[in-house]
């Protein structure tokens, strides 16, 4: 299948069964929270891009993008919110996705969230943006896991979806990877330009002159993380450092380790939904 193939499908990303039926309770409350709202759906890759495609649609006609989950709250009123969770309990038995591990895949993904919205912090990046794109850095590996499932299951014997290598190995054996995907989708969704950017290049973020540096926050906190799944030591930590990466946003490997969660989500705000 051809990239533009690929995006012209239907993506029904899985969302966390225990975050949407919070976020149902918490919006059939007479007066909702709209920061534990928030909380709930910053948790979920999936609840995420529906909340944004929502907030960036026609139907609000806003002069500007939203590239946050705050901003969009503010936008949307109760009932469009009390639609977006309905309908993301109705895909809810859609639960596997052939060749991910999806508790492992949401864990993944709020952790470079954390990490990103961080190290954004360090260097003069908006911390709720680089939160989004942290989030939604890698749903791209979900629509090609559903679209291409033979594909991604002949990749998957030789490198797991986490793996620091994987994009490289798309690309040579398909001609895309899970960035290219992710940016398609997030244009396609009509995320800002930044967020697109960000996915499209995270990659290689200062590769042929290009300088994105949302896109190079993203890529250091995907390697933490990846790093952290796959339980890499110290010095294999030091070894697989993107230092270009580092350099370029002026980040040692020393000031990227200290933006760790401490608790790595595990056993808190994860915890409590997968």
């Amino acid at each position: 299948m051809e990239l533009k193939e690929l995006l012209a499908s239907e993506a029904a990303l899985p969302s966390i069964p225990k975050a949407v039926a919070l976020l149902l309770s918490e919006l059939a409350r007479p007066e909702p929270d709209l920061r534990k709202l928030g909380q709930l759906i910053g948790t979920d890759p999936a609840l995420t891009t529906r909340l944004l495609t929502l907030a960036n649609s026609a139907m609000f006609q806003l002069s500007r993008k939203v590239s946050s989950i705050p901003e969009a709250l503010a936008i949307l009123g109760i009932d469009h919110l009390r639609s977006l969770a309905q309908a993301a309990a109705l895909g809810l038995s859609f639960r596997t996705v052939p060749g991910i591990n999806l508790q492992q895949f949401w864990r993944y993904s709020l952790n470079v969230a954390k990490l990103a919205r961080a190290l954004a912090g360090t260097v003069r990046q908006n911390p709720a943006t680089a939160f989004t794109a942290g989030l939604v850095h890698a749903v791209g590996e979900l629509v090609m896991h559903m679209g291409l499932p033979a594909e991604m299951a002949a990749l998957n014997l030789q490198l797991l979806p986490l793996d620091l290598r994987r994009a490289r190995m798309e690309t040579r054996r398909l001609g895309f990877c899970y960035a290219d995907v992710g940016a398609g989708f997030a244009r396609k969704w009509q995320f800002p330009d930044r967020i697109v950017d960000a996915l499209q290049s995270q990659v290689a973020p200062f590769d042929d002159g290009v300088y994105e540096p949302l896109a190079g926050v993203v890529h250091l906190a995907a390697w933490r993380a990846r790093a952290k799944e796959v339980e890499l030591d110290e010095n294999a930590l030091a070894v697989s450092y993107p230092g270009e990466v580092g350099l370029a946003l002026g980040l040692d490997i020393d000031m990227v380790l200290q933006q760790d969660p401490l608790d790595w989500s595990a056993k808190t705000d994860l915890g409590a939904f997968v």
